[in-house]
């Protein structure tokens, strides 16, 4: 459709910018690297994986432009780019550093999206909702008096991250149990017993477990109300110590294995069938986790109603894709996560410091020294042993959103490679 478009305004005059771009960084470059070779990244090494996905990505380049070309799609091969080569990692980097310099990127320790099977932090546009057969397991909490509080979860494998039990305000079969504890089964915390409005009476009993976390509801709660923090599920997708001895186990077998203790100590009262949701990698379907990690974001939800108006200047064609749009813009619920813990990619040019009196500061490469590798490079006026290289990758949208810089070389008029090819397309009218 686009040769189409970029021939049909060249055959009316148009003088039509119309460049190639490989997208060649990223995870899925290195998830089939992986299936090729038969081994993960990290069993291979980062320098010799990266090494191997160049590779791939080169020859695939090659079978690409020589199918583009016998088709006879008009792009001016001038302009090609390729998102990992050095130009490219150069430019990502300016604007990152543009980004952090405007105060529009951060890093913070905070729930995120993560992928068990990846091994690495998601974007909320990297994940998909998949149904799927599932069970209410409706358990026993014993109470600070001679009750029980009954609640039903489809996660039982979260009761060691249990923080609190949510009831609504105007649940009149819970009201009398408001600011008393319960006791969490098997593993035997006590947590508070508090009201939300967000706690639905006709979803299961009524009453609901917090844990850290099962979804975004878990993350709203943990926040308005200043809950502990509890981590039952780590970065590989098994149960940690805070499982007691269930850990060290996968999610599911950990499921299974609690349901069958919960049946013998007598705190299972039913299992009933239910139709899930739940959120998965569109990558690999793996069903996604919400992990406290430290990450780097771009402040998105700041700028929510700017990309609505933005919306309504557009002649939407077909006219159902704004609506589109729009339900994805008012959806937004967490600031873009750019950075993964992976190999293939873009670094971010950043370190932080170890020196005595500023450890944990942030330090940032200068323009001079794009592109950086911090892993091998050193900020200005520190040694290696005074420093601690950040060793993630950006996410491949960081960079390919970035698309109209790269394919005209620079971030603005003042951050260029090439100023007669960024200044060719600006301002590159659509019509």
């Amino acid at each position: 459709a686009s040769d189409i478009m970029a021939r049909f305004w060249r055959m009316n005059g148009y003088n039509v910018y119309y460049p190639m771009g490989f997208d060649d960084n990223g995870l899925p470059t290195e998830r089939l690297v992986e299936r090729q070779l038969g081994k993960r990244a990290t069993e291979i090494g980062r320098a010799a994986f990266t090494a191997a996905c160049l590779a791939r990505s080169e020859e695939s380049e090659k079978e690409y432009r020589t199918l583009w070309q016998r088709l006879g799609i008009s792009v001016d091969w001038r302009y090609t780019y390729r998102t990992i080569e050095e130009r490219s990692r150069r430019i990502a980097q300016w604007s990152f550093l543009d980004l952090h310099r405007k105060g529009l990127i951060y890093r913070q320790e905070a729930p995120t999206l993560w992928c068990p099977e990846c091994q690495t932090a998601l974007a909320q546009a990297d994940v998909d909702d998949l149904t799927r057969n599932s069970e209410f397991i409706t358990l026993r909490f014993s109470l600070e008096t001679d009750e029980t509080l009954s609640i039903a979860t489809t996660r039982p494998e979260l009761l060691p991250a249990c923080v609190a039990i949510f009831v609504h305000p105007d649940d009149e079969r819970y009201r009398h149990l408001v600011g008393s504890q319960a006791t969490v089964p098997i593993f035997g915390h006590q947590v508070p017993i508090l009201t939300d409005a967000n706690a639905d009476p006709a979803k299961g009993t009524g009453a609901v477990m917090c844990c850290t976390f099962g979804d975004a509801t878990d993350v709203i709660w943990w926040r308005t109300h200043k809950l502990p923090l509890r981590m039952s599920i780590g970065t590989d997708g098994r149960l940690t110590d805070a499982a007691g001895d269930f850990g060290g186990l996968p999610v599911l077998e950990a499921r299974r294995r609690l349901i069958e203790r919960l049946t013998t100590e007598n705190y299972l009262v039913a299992r009933q069938p239910v139709e899930q949701t739940v959120r998965v990698h569109e990558r690999c379907d793996t069903p996604v986790e919400t992990l406290v990690t430290p990450q780097w974001y771009v402040r998105v939800l700041d700028h929510k109603t700017d990309l609505l108006a933005a919306g309504e200047q557009i002649d939407w064609q077909p006219a159902h894709m704004k609506n589109i749009y729009r339900a994805w813009v008012e959806n937004l619920a967490w600031d873009w996560c750019i950075s993964r813990q992976r190999y293939f990619g873009v670094p971010f040019p950043v370190w932080y410091s170890k020196r005595a009196g500023e450890e944990g500061k942030i330090l940032v490469a200068s323009p001079e020294q794009l592109p950086c590798n911090p892993l091998v490079d050193l900020p200005e006026g520190y040694s290696r042993e005074e420093v601690e290289a950040d060793a993630d990758v950006m996410d491949t949208w960081a960079t390919s959103s970035v698309s109209p810089q790269l394919s005209s070389k620079g971030i603005s008029a003042y951050q260029l490679s090439s100023p007669h090819q960024f200044s060719s397309p600006h301002p590159n009218p659509l019509p």
